[in-house]
Parts: structure tokens; sequence; C-alpha cells
């Protein structure tokens, strides 16, 4: 089983890089893959552009990650009440996924994760990424984690998780997305059915 992270800012180590890191290291306890794509590795990426098929080597990379993967993880800022443009980039790319047997994140559990120097910005990001998850036909996992660093910091600066109720909360997303990414099948044409 592959669990795939998405997350990052432009700043090494940010927030939302190291909740993806600590919920990616979680799901590794179960015995799962991980392969996370963060902040510098999502900044090297281009943008967008649908009318351009060619792909640089990591736009391939990041594409056939997730075209592999049994679970992903979504980390981002909450910038303005939305996601960050860097991880939206990274989103739009998986069009490439579009005629996949199993387009974008279909029967894929996806934990989502924001991070914010506020409340009101981690409450409308993360209700924009469950959204933009649901329309990519992923299965957002019940808990969704959001992260006031408007605080004490939540990480020390060995990038370790440095508040326990943080570290539960992000634990209890890894395996959330394991357990439901291991319930699926990949070959039945509906688990609704």
């Amino acid at each position: 089983m592959l669990i795939v992270g998405i997350g990052g800012t432009t700043r090494p180590n940010s927030s939302s890089e190291l909740a993806v890191a600590t919920a990616l290291q979680a799901a590794a306890t179960h015995g799962v893959r991980i392969k996370h794509f963060s902040g510098p590795f999502l900044s090297s990426l281009p943008h967008y552009a649908p009318e351009n098929p060619a792909r640089t080597d990591n736009q391939r990379e990041l594409v056939d990650a997730v075209r592999q993967a049994d679970g992903i993880v979504i980390g981002t800022p909450g910038y303005h009440g939305g996601i960050s443009a860097l991880v939206k980039n990274a989103l739009d790319l998986l069009e490439d996924l579009r005629d996949d047997d199993r387009p974008y994140f279909e029967k894929r559990s996806v934990g989502c994760i924001v991070t914010a120097a506020g409340w009101q910005a981690c409450g409308t990001t993360l209700t924009s990424l469950r959204s933009i998850v649901h329309a990519m036909r992923g299965w957002p996992t019940p808990l969704g984690v959001t992260l006031n660093t408007g605080g004490t910091p939540l990480f020390g600066p060995d990038g370790a998780c440095a508040d326990p109720t943080v570290s539960d909360r992000l634990t209890q997303l890894a395996s959330q997305i394991v357990e439901f990414s291991g319930s699926s099948d990949r070959n039945s044409p509906s688990l609704l059915a």
C-alpha cells in the first residue's frame, strides 16, 4: 500500500509540510510505503497549463505517484480563506489522471490538513479543500485536521511535533487513511453497488 503526501510552502519545514510529514510517519507505522511531495518539490512545478501536454520529470513523478497511491494526505496553509496556489497547482496537474481507470482520486481516501494563523482561515480552507477532494472523486476522511499556528509553536526545531494533542490528531488521520485505503477494492466497479 502506498500513501502519498502533498503539502508544504515555499518555506522549508513549514507547519503544513511538517504536519503532512508527521501524518505520513504515523501511516508508515502501519507498514505502508509513503512518499512526500513537500514545498520545495511543489515549488519546482511549472504552472499547470492544460493546453500544453509537455511535462517535466517532476510533474510526471507526482502524477505517477498519485496514480499508484492507495491513499493521499494533502496539507495546505490557509491563505485568505483558501488553499495555497502552490498546493492548488499540484492538484490541477492531476487533471492528467482524468482518463485513468481510477480517474483523479477515485477509490482513494484523502486526509486533509490545514494550517493557518487563526481559526477562521482554518475552517474555511478545510471546507474548500474537502470540496476539491469531492470534486476529484476522493473520499475525505471523517477527520480533517486544522492547526492554528498563531500561538505556541506546534513543531520543534527538529521537525518533531511538540504538541501531544496535535500529534494524536495527525496519528488518527493517518489511521483513517490507512484503514479506509485498505478496505477499498480497486477492481470493484463501484464500492457503493
